[in-house]
């Protein structure tokens, strides 16, 4: 099996599936996966957590960021430095000024790098062993493996990109924890399907 040709074909299916959400679902799903991290995170004490910028259809995870930094958390977003090489996290507090960084994603004007205890990364597709497939840099797999100790990593999509496995590669680093609308994951088994409370 060519696995390169079918990561391409799946990453480009999934992403066409991820953007014919409808409007009204999109924000349904996502403010429940939002509300599902944060009853995740509310069993942690404050500390630094990087997230995203929403690309592509991604769930937008900027409301619960802001909620976050009014709980006491420092909040951030990765930054690409250079191919092949870890990612860097830039603090971002709502209202900072913002740079268009590489593939167009907006980073902070005002680069000051930390260094987060959790780690939230968005996904193109999923499977049962909470391997991650993103968009074909490995720039989360590179940084994951460079942070030490590890951080608590949680995965954020929607539950139509599940697959049974994304053919992990042997520098493909499966998530804590994967949270989508219908559930959260652990590798192997979804640990919970209830409905969470809406902020």
């Amino acid at each position: 099996m060519d696995v390169a040709a079918w990561r391409r074909e799946m990453r480009a299916r999934l992403i066409d599936a991820r953007l014919e959400i409808s409007p009204e679902e999109h924000e349904r799903f996502s403010r429940t996966i939002e509300n599902r991290i944060e009853g995740i995170l509310d069993s942690l004490p404050p500390q630094i957590l990087s997230a995203y910028w929403p690309f592509k259809g991604e769930v937008d995870l900027r409301p619960l960021m802001r909620r976050l930094q009014a709980k006491g958390w420092v909040t951030a977003v990765p930054s690409v430095v250079r191919r092949r090489s870890p990612l860097e996290f830039l603090e971002w507090a709502d209202g900072m000024e913002m740079d268009l960084g590489p593939y167009d994603i907006p980073v902070p004007r005002d680069r000051k790098v930390v260094r987060p205890t959790v780690v939230i990364a968005p996904l193109v597709a999923f499977d049962r062993n909470n391997y991650r497939l993103g968009y074909g840099s490995g720039f989360f797999d590179i940084t994951l493996a460079a942070l030490q100790p590890p951080p608590l990593t949680i995965g954020v999509g929607f539950e139509i990109t599940g697959v049974e496995t994304i053919h992990p590669l042997p520098t493909d680093i499966p998530l804590n924890l994967i949270v989508t609308e219908a559930g959260v994951w652990k590798p192997g088994r979804k640990i919970t399907t209830s409905t969470p409370p809406i902020h």
